[in-house]
């Protein structure tokens, strides 16, 4: 599940089910069934961020207000090259 923002998508991720329920409470989609499925950060951060193919982070446990957590798409988060701060023709200043 995606969300972009200011042209950076966003993978988002929940720490425990809990965690999803209130995010779909927060959408009024409570009542839906939500597949729940769990991945190591680490393997979200290094497979699944530079698949997205455009600039990516990931939000964990985004319905929970300050206690959620944001990984933008720069070095020391994501590989060097899903970076939007990492040298190349084709990056940006995150």
């Amino acid at each position: 599940m995606t969300a972009d923002f200011n042209g950076i998508r966003f993978i988002l991720a929940f720490s425990h089910e809990q965690a999803l329920a209130r995010y779909a409470q927060a959408r009024g989609e409570f009542h839906r069934e939500w597949t729940y499925q769990t991945i190591l950060g680490a393997r979200l951060l290094d497979v699944a961020v530079p698949a997205a193919g455009v600039p990516c982070g990931v939000a964990l446990d985004c319905a929970d207000g300050p206690d959620g957590v944001v990984f933008p798409p720069v070095t020391g988060i994501v590989p060097d090259e899903a970076a939007l701060d990492a040298d190349g023709p084709e990056r940006g200043v995150w």
